[in-house]
């Protein structure tokens, strides 16, 4: 049974999984095993792949009542790495950041929802250049445990698709052959690692 937790119809709902009731509390994103990255379709033909090194997240859970459990994460646009320093420098500038004007990029949920196994939804509000508008947020359970350094850890991963124009990002280029430089539609990519608070 998964953190957020799933309704059993033969037991009573109101009981609570001992798994789940230890990882209630709050737990802080670790930048050193988390990754929040990107994957956008480059010039019709190929994928190119960031992510930000520069971020902050704290994680809810309240193990007795899973839908309570909330996310919240800061990312700075700043940050951004492609592998790329020209590509980095253009993402950084007017024609999609704007990151002098608009530093961060956020996340705070408002829906927690299990789909089954393993597999959640998390709803909630992303703000880019200022406009914030709903997002969904596909993630499975890692599980948790106790790292040598004594650590209470929990871990997810997951995916979701934006179209970045939605969020004002609509710079592009045409391309001779038809079609555009960079994709409209944006893969989300979340590997998340974080560590409960004391």
């Amino acid at each position: 049974m998964g953190i957020f937790g799933r309704k059993n119809e033969t037991t009573d709902a109101t009981a609570v999984n001992p798994d789940l009731a230890a990882l209630t509390g709050t737990y802080t994103l670790d930048p050193t095993h988390t990754t929040i990255g990107f994957v956008a379709r480059h010039a019709m033909v190929t994928n190119v792949k960031g992510g930000f090194g520069d971020f902050t997240g704290t994680l809810t859970l309240d193990g007795s009542d899973p839908s309570n459990s909330t996310a919240e994460i800061g990312v700075a646009m700043d940050s951004v790495d492609t592998g790329n320093a020209d590509r980095d420098g253009h993402l950084k500038n007017a024609d999609f950041f704007k990151t002098d004007e608009f530093p961060k990029m956020t996340f705070r949920s408002t829906k927690a929802e299990a789909l089954g196994g393993d597999d959640y939804r998390i709803t909630g509000d992303l703000t880019i250049l200022g406009t914030t508008r709903p997002l969904s947020i596909d993630l499975e359970f890692n599980g948790s445990a106790k790292d040598p350094f004594g650590n209470e850890r929990v871990g997810f991963e997951g995916t979701a698709s934006i179209l970045r124009s939605e969020w004002g990002l609509t710079w592009n280029a045409a391309l001779e052959t038809g079609g555009v430089l960079v994709s409209d539609k944006i893969k989300l990519v979340f590997d998340i690692s974080a560590i409960k608070n004391a």
